[in-house]
């Protein structure tokens, strides 16, 4: 039974939902412009693109670097080597902590897919703390 107490109309509510489906389900905006997202992100929100907040399920580092180079890089930028594979990242202003890291990889070395610069970021990144 429905008191009256509800702020929006069940229409209103229904046209709220829709809009933030885009972003619900891709987990980043999908408007191109931020003034017109429905619910625009703050600068100390948390990060929740890995799903739900739980205790002890966080991203490892593998996971965190690939989601970001897939977010930024496209299937057109593979095959590659590190130096191609910086300048796109440079074009679609990737952060510069990720371009950095590409610097400290084998300029020789190709890289077929997202997957394997991942795992070649993470590998470096292990060797280097160790």
């Amino acid at each position: 039974m429905q008191r009256g107490s509800d702020r929006l109309s069940v229409h209103r509510d229904d046209e709220m939902k829709h809009e933030l489906q885009g972003l619900l389900r891709s987990g980043h905006p999908t408007r191109t412009e931020e003034w017109n997202d429905p619910e625009p992100f703050a600068d100390d929100d948390p990060e929740v693109a890995y799903g739900p907040v739980t205790p002890g399920r966080g991203p490892t580092s593998l996971e965190s670097v690939r989601l970001e180079l897939a977010r930024i890089l496209s299937r057109g930028s593979f095959p590659a080597g590190p130096r191609e594979l910086m300048r796109a990242l440079d074009r679609r202003h990737a952060p510069d902590t990720l371009i950095e890291a590409l610097e400290r990889l084998p300029q020789r070395d190709r890289y077929e897919s997202v997957q394997e610069l991942a795992v070649a970021l993470t590998r470096s990144r292990e060797t280097e703390s160790a």
